[in-house]
């Protein structure tokens, strides 16, 4: 699954508008990974800006 470092996320939004499943939710300064609909693409990852979003553990690949 992916993880976001949400104390250093600026909420840009580039990963939100980059899911092809909506999996990512931004509501004002709160971001969240809906993890039944995250399909673990690494869209979101290589998207952000200032590489705050990571796959946790079990998804072994971090940026």
């Amino acid at each position: 699954m992916i993880d976001i470092l949400p104390d250093k996320c600026d909420f840009c939004g580039c990963c939100v508008g980059i899911c092809p499943e909506d999996a990512i939710e931004l509501k004002e300064a709160e971001i969240f990974i809906i993890d039944s609909r995250c399909t673990n693409c690494s869209k979101c990852v290589w998207s952000c800006p200032i590489e705050v979003i990571k796959f946790n553990k079990e998804g072994v690949l971090y940026k």
